[in-house]
């Protein structure tokens, strides 16, 4: 797959290249600032004829542009000129290539991810960029996972705007009409009883659901092992979310680990190998206990920014040190296969 590694050095146009300048940026988790600085730039050039375009290159003027500044005019001009940009090339010489050794074997496999985040939660990107940028990284499929409506703070989904999104979806598959398949999705809160955060109508709908643990990380022991086991063996709950929820300097959940993953089992419920850099959740030692026990596993993005979609490669790492069989990770099924498996 193509990862973030570099790509056709032949000149990119204007769009293109602030959008793989965005990217790269992303994936090397740099400041939100500098990111959105060149997304809407380019969000902007899409809008001006380019006829205009090159005459504004040519007379210096860019920057009177909405949300174009002196680096973003550079990149433009550059582009134009027919020159790859200079910010780029060094960019690519700084940040391409797989973002940790180990991962290459695993992320040839992957077929796509199963936990992504737009706009419509608390993601920083539309969900046809998520989309384009899934597909330019030679993914098959990304399922749509924006938060469910108790995780306020994520700007979770009420069921209203789940049924508009579903049909955003439909209209941007329909947009596609290629190889590649944008899914239906959710990362359905697990509320304090194993319920899940969303009606049995919606989740009925959805291609594939991943269940997460967001409050009350420091429940009781025994309380969170009921919750959890609740919940991964709902008839709806595919993948079991970072099952540990520790982030950062965040510890972790505690809970009966066997019995959740002998429950994950039971129920056909995968569990997931989340792969942004500050979670590693779970830890090596619940991997080797989810494996020994027999579970599936899905290696997923967690992306928030379209660039975060390469951050699979830290997954890939663990799974490949982790000795996990290719066919016990779910995402490396084709989509028939990965859709029937949903399918409850």
């Amino acid at each position: 797959m193509v990862s973030g590694r570099s790509q056709d050095r032949s000149v990119p146009e204007p769009v293109a290249a602030l959008r793989r300048i965005a990217f790269l940026l992303e994936r090397t988790r740099a400041e939100t600032y500098r990111v959105k600085a060149f997304r809407s730039a380019a969000a902007t050039v899409l809008t001006v004829d380019p006829v205009e375009l090159r005459d504004r290159a040519g007379s210096g003027t860019l920057r009177e542009l909405a949300g174009v500044g002196s680096v973003t005019a550079a990149v433009i001009s550059e582009s134009l000129a027919g020159k790859v940009p200079e910010y780029l090339a060094k960019l690519e010489a700084e940040a391409s290539g797989p973002l940790v050794e180990g991962s290459e074997r695993f992320r040839g496999a992957l077929r796509g991810d199963l936990h992504s985040h737009s706009d419509w939660s608390d993601g920083g990107s539309p969900i046809e960029e998520m989309a384009f940028t899934a597909m330019e990284l030679g993914h098959e499929y990304l399922v749509l996972t924006d938060h469910s409506p108790r995780l306020k703070i994520a700007n979770g989904l009420s069921a209203e705007r789940l049924e508009k999104q579903l049909a955003v979806v439909d209209a941007v598959n329909q947009h596609l009409a290629g190889d590649f398949r944008l899914l239906k999705g959710i990362e359905v809160d697990i509320l304090d009883d194993g319920a899940l955060d969303q009606t049995e109508d919606l989740l009925d709908r959805l291609d594939v659901r991943v269940a997460s643990v967001h409050s009350k990380l420091k429940m009781d022991k025994a309380a969170m092992t009921r919750r959890m086991v609740a919940a991964v063996t709902d008839r709806h709950t595919n993948v079991l979310g970072h099952c540990t929820g520790r982030s950062g300097r965040r510890p972790p959940s505690q809970f009966d680990a066997r019995a959740v993953f002998e429950a994950c089992v039971e129920h056909g419920t995968a569990v997931e190998i989340n792969s942004r850099p500050e979670r590693r959740d779970p830890p090596d030692e619940l991997i080797e206990l989810a494996l020994e026990i027999g579970c599936v596993f899905a290696i997923d993005s967690d992306a928030h920014a379209p660039g975060q979609l390469d951050f699979v490669d830290y997954g890939c790492a663990r799974a490949f040190e982790l000795s996990i069989p290719e066919d016990r990770v779910v995402n490396t099924w084709e989509v028939d296969r990965l859709l029937a498996w949903a399918d409850r």
